[in-house]
């Protein structure tokens, strides 16, 4: 089969966030040509790390002011689609920013699309904005393949569930792309931390704190290996959502943009003695960020940040065989 995609590929990069994707194409020698993305603080701090702004608002953005390109690659929204009475496809995008990722793709015809979104994308709206999707992508004349996967089987220490969407242009003739296969490596959070003096500003301090065990039993596998997944090991309060704690033994839990309570967003870790958040920089490097990443803004919109993003150690390992099954 000749080669469906060149090795300098250009790709452009939707929904851009704070650039996870941007990060894992440039890993394989890809150029980004065009990047947008509408929240003023996920600009900054794309401009701090890339030297470009991205473009605003999507919807302004004419698909002839873009550049050619090979790749489209983003972590759209999910939205509902009016679909009453329609026949589901390219017209019944209209209205959501996934048409915006789909009528860039009818002009530019690019070979790939590189897509991701939350776990319950499958099952949102009973499955109709699935069907909608891979109709319309099969409407402009691409394969699509899909799965969810999850960051802690692939080399990520935390566990976040996303769906991928790889979607190949049908003349190149790639019918059988299969996702990678789970790693399992064993990692933990605590080989991610931050020395301890960096982080004493992120200590909880609360009399409503309780252990599930004091010095807590962690059970091991046959291979002295802790388990791939968040180990909770006390509470803060009654235990609801941004109240846990766990061993940094473990894997952190879903970084959240938008979480409460008195460990929201990142949840609450017994590290060296003490109760507390992530800090920011933790954030990055579970979510596959470089240490030279550049975050420029405030700890609590830096978590709403990397709450959003993609987990770059996944998109290198799912790209990595689009490189195989392409090049």
């Amino acid at each position: 089969m000749k080669k469906a995609l060149p090795k300098k590929f250009k790709f452009i990069d939707l929904f851009a966030g704070i650039g996870g994707f941007r990060i894992a194409l440039e890993s394989f020698g890809g150029q980004c040509v065009f990047s947008s993305d509408w929240d003023k603080h996920a600009q900054v701090t794309y401009e701090a790390n890339f030297g470009e702004k991205p473009f605003g608002d999507i919807t302004k953005v004419k698909e002839a002011d873009i550049p050619p390109h090979n790749i489209i690659c983003g972590g759209f929204p999910c939205q509902a689609f009016s679909i009453s009475g329609k026949r589901m496809g390219f017209e019944d995008t209209r209205g959501t920013l996934f048409f915006d990722v789909a009528r860039i793709a009818k002009f530019h015809k690019p070979e790939i699309l590189f897509l991701e979104n939350v776990k319950n994308f499958a099952s949102h709206d009973n499955g109709k904005t699935l069907k909608t999707i891979c109709d319309t992508l099969n409407e402009l004349e691409y394969n699509v393949y899909w799965k969810v996967l999850n960051a802690s089987h692939y080399g990520a220490p935390t566990s976040r569930e996303r769906v991928y969407f790889v979607c190949f242009r049908k003349d190149l003739g790639i019918n059988n792309f299969e996702f990678p296969k789970p790693k399992y490596t064993p990692v933990k959070l605590e080989d991610f931390l931050e020395a301890k003096e960096k982080t004493t500003k992120y200590e909880i301090k609360r009399d409503d704190i309780t252990f599930n065990d004091k010095v807590p039993k962690l059970k091991t596998d046959m291979f002295g290996n802790y388990p791939l997944s968040p180990i909770q090991i006390g509470k803060i309060n009654k235990g609801g959502q941004g109240e846990r704690i766990y061993s940094p033994k473990g894997h952190a839990i879903t970084l959240s943009a938008y979480g409460g309570g008195a460990a929201g967003k990142t949840g609450a870790y017994y590290v060296d003695g003490i109760i507390r958040r992530l800090s920011p920089r933790e954030c990055a490097r579970i979510m596959g960020y470089p240490e030279n990443f550049i975050i420029p803004v405030s700890d609590m919109l830096a978590y709403k940040l990397f709450g959003n993003s993609v987990v770059t150690t996944v998109l290198k390992s799912i790209f990595n065989e689009v490189i195989n099954i392409t090049q």
